[in-house]
This record gives C-alpha cells, structure tokens and sequence, in this order.
C-alpha cells in the first residue's frame, strides 16, 4: 500500500509538519509522564483508525520499555488491571476527546473530575494539547492513507529539532 500524498516531500505540508513536530516537543518537555503521552495517543489512534500513528506509538512505547501486556490490552483498558487510576483518568479523557462528536456534552464531568483527581495544571494542559495533537495527526495520516509498518522508533525525532 502506498499513500496518496507524499506529506514530506510536499514544501508546503513540510513546513507545517515541522511545526507540529515544534508543538509534540512542548508536550514531550511537559511533566506529563511519557507513557501516559504514548498510551493516550495510541488509543485515540486507534480510535481514528490511523494505522501509522498506531504503529508509531505501539514502537514508541515499546522502545520506552512499556509492556506488550499493557499495549495489547489499551483497546480494552477499561476492562485491564494493568493501568493505574491516572493512566484510566487518560485513557477515558483520550476517548472522550477524540469522539466529540458522539455525545452533546464532550468530555463528561466525571472524567474531567478523574484527570483532576490525577494530574496537576501542567500535566492537564499537556494532555488536552496532547489529545488535539494526536487526533490532528491521525487526520492527516488516514486522508492521506499513509500506510503502517514501516515505521522505526525515532524515526521522526529529527523533525523536533
């Protein structure tokens, strides 16, 4: 499978991946813990059905020694042991931010109450961003069709400088 549009060979689409790139590193520079930031944006991809972004962040993850037990069971973490409470809190703002459209009220008062409990100012604005991010690159990705297994970890890190 090869994808539509070549996003990195385009002057245009480069520039403003070099500048999203820009933004993913204030949220790697948060204190945010990264596997939080791997987890959420794996779940809202898989959600978006962006197969490069799940490839990217399943790898991402992995090279940053998280568990394949944990990464095969993030699609069905509500019903997994193997996630803390704020990892849980995350996982269900990912969800409930990447599928707006699917309820009137956005992200529900509960989960907001739970990211609250969990996570101090900093780490909150770093994960709404984080959750804006991602589903703006899984957009992206899956209009472009760009096509999953490829990727290598690391493999993009130059864009951040």
């Amino acid at each position: 499978m090869d994808a539509r549009f070549n996003l990195y060979d385009n002057e245009i689409a480069a520039k403003f991946g070099k500048r999203f790139a820009g933004a993913s590193l204030v949220i790697d520079q948060s204190p945010l813990p990264k596997a939080t930031r791997e987890l959420v944006s794996l779940r809202a991809s898989q959600i978006n059905g962006c197969g490069f972004c799940v490839d990217m962040h399943t790898k991402e993850a992995a090279a940053a020694g998280e568990t394949l037990v944990r990464l095969h069971l993030v699609a069905a973490w509500r019903e997994a042991t193997v996630f803390t409470e704020a990892e849980r809190a995350a996982l269900a703002l990912a969800e409930e931010g990447t599928r707006l459209a699917d309820t009137h009220h956005g992200v529900s008062d509960e989960t907001w109450a739970q990211v609250r409990k969990h996570y101090d100012d900093d780490q909150i604005a770093a994960l709404v961003c984080l959750v804006a991010l991602i589903n703006a690159a899984n957009r992206a990705n899956v209009i472009v069709r760009n096509p999953a297994g490829s990727y290598v970890p690391g493999m993009l890190a130059s864009m951040k400088s």
